[in-house]
């Protein structure tokens, strides 16, 4: 075969580069005519000039913003509750006691209930009110109340705490359940460090508690980050630890292409390429990593929206600015994040492809 035969084939096969098997579109083609009229997107070259407008299009980060129960306070005994059980064993040593036997001094007393109203009823005496005391308190008033029958009456008193003294792990711990809450005022971290702690698995983990028709949402690290932000927890509460939802797509030229979620509170593309795997050496195009995001309708009519429902934002890995910009650059959930191909690598597949067809391989460039 001689060399017009070569640049021939060469010629031939560049012409069919479009067909030959492809991982990612290259920027060009992503980018096709963005400006023309009738086009469906919007491009932005991200630089250091562009980042401070783009938090004032949209929600930022796709947080879940709620408001959080202040936190801080100091630890004290548990108080009666509606539904709280109470054990008593009540000692009387005289030989005519009204309650005790021959055989021991003292009577055992078991499932009071603690009423709505807050009272229990006991033999030979009227009802107690009980609700809004301490266990100790508690004791000490039941002991009054029965020696005026029984002058001699010494009271023990034990408390199964009820739903109200209660709160539930639902998930995300080691030993979901429910908990009696042995400490009025238990700080959130405790509850969860005696559900065994916060499963290592999940990513981000966000820490959710429902009260009554309230609901509040933090991350685990906003809690751990100042005790102001460890709240008390009250019975009835039920706590859920779950990973962050929000995730982004990770397409092209990359170590991975699957849906990825957020393993920190903020991500930036330079950190979303990082989750990516980073991007492929001999594939991608550092100059053409694009971010793809939607806005609503009702955001592109606002005075400092965005100029489209579909934006697709561009960054170049290979100036500092552009660094700089992808560190500074916060993904949203459902972001598509495209590493784009380099537009010489269908050039270099030809040449392999004819290469091996010549049986030449590596040898080709030398030949010709």
């Amino acid at each position: 075969m001689n060399r017009r035969q070569v640049l021939g084939g060469i010629a031939v096969l560049s012409l069919s580069a479009c067909n030959v098997p492809r991982g990612a579109p290259t920027q060009r083609e992503v980018l096709a005519q963005p400006d023309a009229q009738g086009a469906d997107f919007a491009l932005e070259i991200v630089t250091r000039n562009r980042l401070s407008l783009y938090p004032e299009w949209g929600p930022r980060n796709g947080r879940m913003n709620t408001d959080w129960p202040a936190g801080g306070a100091v630890p004290s005994d548990q108080v009666l509750a509606p539904g709280d059980r109470l054990s008593m064993r009540i000692w009387d040593p005289e030989e005519s006691s009204l309650i005790a036997s021959v055989e021991a001094p003292f009577a055992d007393i078991a499932n009071v209930v603690v009423t709505a109203s807050g009272n229990v009823s006991l033999p030979y005496i009227d009802e107690v009110q009980v609700g809004g005391l301490t266990a100790e308190r508690a004791r000490i008033r039941l002991q009054e109340r029965l020696t005026t029958i029984i002058p001699s009456a010494q009271v023990q008193l034990e408390v199964s705490e009820g739903r109200r003294n209660s709160a539930q792990m639902l998930g995300g711990v080691a030993s979901p359940g429910t908990y009696p809450l042995n400490e009025r005022n238990l700080p959130l971290t405790s509850l969860i460090a005696a559900a065994g702690g916060i499963n290592p698995s999940l990513k981000n983990p966000q820490v959710q508690i429902m009260r009554g028709n309230q609901v509040f949402r933090r991350p685990w690290d906003f809690v751990l980050d100042n005790p102001s932000h460890d709240p008390a927890i009250r019975g009835g509460d039920r706590v859920l630890v779950e990973a962050d939802p929000r995730s982004f797509k990770a397409l092209g030229a990359a170590q991975r292409e699957e849906v990825i979620g957020f393993d920190e509170q903020d991500v930036s593309v330079l950190r979303a390429v990082s989750l990516m795997g980073g991007i492929s050496d001999t594939r991608a195009d550092p100059r053409g990593v694009l971010v793809l995001r939607r806005y609503a309708n009702s955001e592109t009519q606002r005075a400092n929206g965005p100029p489209n429902t579909r934006v697709v934002f561009s960054f170049d890995l290979t100036t500092a600015d552009g660094v700089f910009s992808a560190d500074e650059f916060l993904i949203q959930h459902d972001d598509i994040v495209l590493a784009t191909q380099s537009p010489t690598v269908s050039t270099q597949k030809v040449l392999g492809l004819f290469g091996a067809v010549l049986g030449f391989g590596r040898t080709l460039s030398t030949t010709l």
